[in-house]
């Protein structure tokens, strides 16, 4: 869950210097032509390949503040398979109890939990998640080879926790979480500072992150789950690659040239340091970044620009974002596939941006290759 805490990005107005391939293609061929032809290559990618989502949730979050509410995650099945997305990286949080929109319009603490409290409200988001799951007869991926095979016709999920608050401090929490409730993917913090390190948009506890968030990485490398960094401050992220035997991920940010106090968004360095250690960045479409699909298309191409095309994803923060998106429903993939072609980006850059990429550093954190 995530409201938009932003510096100015870079201006999408503005041309990208990627190699454009189809630049001279585009001034010979008539305008319909291409169009035809992009649409048939979005068709094409999206039912070949699995798509992927880095960062997903499916609603109902913010609302939900204790136990003893209950309220069912919204149906994702149906707009995945009409939009071509095959896998959610389906996101929990466990710290909205102790958070909320204040009057700059952005998501604050306001209270410290009381003990076990953030346990118990991460262990009833988990199983609602499997409620959805048993619900919408989606498919729980645990391991690179089913995400090898992942198609939109039989829509799959990641089980994701956005904040390692749930954890309170306990690394064995870690390993139930894997174990109970298949979690292949732990974001590290969210919107309070908690025992793993520090976050962008409040001050400084951990100098980054702590040594207990070390100690998380390394089970979770251990283990098999995918580390993201989102939401953490760049001295979490550069002590993250220093201690992680695997890829780290990025799930939801975008680029900035000068990222504000306080801004979600990230510096290049910022995304390097995540690109050094062979992960993913997943763009994220907040309007107030990017007003529509081309202008989120031409974001990509930025940060491809920065770290290169192999460490490039698409984290939507679907059903979570308190602001507007440029790709608010999973019915404009083909859409943002076709945007991106019109950007530039050859077909098999799109496909690794949509899906590829992270079906990579999946597969290197279960300790395999992705099918070639």
């Amino acid at each position: 869950m995530s409201a938009c805490c932003c510096a100015a990005p870079f201006d999408p107005s503005q041309p990208v210097r990627r190699t454009i391939t189809r630049r001279a293609v585009i001034a010979s061929v008539p305008f319909f032509a291409i169009v035809a032809r992009h649409r048939a290559q979005a068709e094409t990618l999206l039912a070949s390949q699995p798509t992927v989502d880095v960062h997903s949730h499916a609603g109902n979050i913010i609302g939900v503040r204790n136990v003893e509410e209950h309220r069912e995650l919204l149906p994702v099945a149906g707009p995945m398979r009409s939009g071509g997305m095959s896998v959610l990286c389906l996101a929990i949080v466990s710290d909205s109890p102790c958070h909320k929109v204040m009057a700059d319009g952005r998501l604050h603490p306001y209270r410290t939990p009381e003990p076990g409290e953030l346990y118990r409200y991460g262990i009833m988001n988990f199983e609602r998640l499997h409620d959805l799951v048993r619900r919408q007869s989606l498919n729980v991926i645990t391991d690179a080879a089913q995400l090898n095979l992942a198609r939109s016709s039989n829509p799959s999920v990641i089980v994701a926790a956005e904040g390692g608050d749930f954890l309170e401090g306990q690394l064995d929490r870690v390993d139930e979480a894997y174990e109970r409730y298949k979690m292949r993917h732990l974001q590290l913090t969210h919107y309070r500072v908690n025992e793993l390190g520090d976050i962008q948009t409040e001050d400084p506890v951990h100098n980054g992150l702590s040594d207990f968030g070390a100690d998380v990485i390394r089970r979770c490398n251990a283990l098999g789950i995918v580390v993201d960094v989102a939401h953490g401050t760049y001295e979490l992220v550069k002590r993250a690659a220093s201690v992680t035997s695997k890829p780290l991920a990025l799930s939801h940010t975008a680029l900035s040239a000068h990222p504000g106090d306080r801004s979600r968004l990230i510096s290049a360095d910022h995304a390097r340091a995540i690109a050094s250690t062979g992960g993913v960045i997943g763009i994220w479409p907040p309007t107030s970044i990017y007003p529509d699909l081309r202008a989120m298309a031409r974001g990509m191409a930025r940060m491809a620009d920065i770290v290169g095309v192999d460490h490039v994803g698409l984290g939507s923060d679907m059903q979570g974002l308190v602001s507007g998106s440029a790709f608010g429903r999973y019915e404009r993939l083909p859409d943002l596939a076709r945007a991106m072609l019109e950007t530039g980006f050859a077909p098999d850059d799109v496909g690794k941006i949509l899906g590829g990429n992270y079906v990579r550093v999946f597969a290197t954190t279960m300790g395999t290759k992705a099918a070639a």
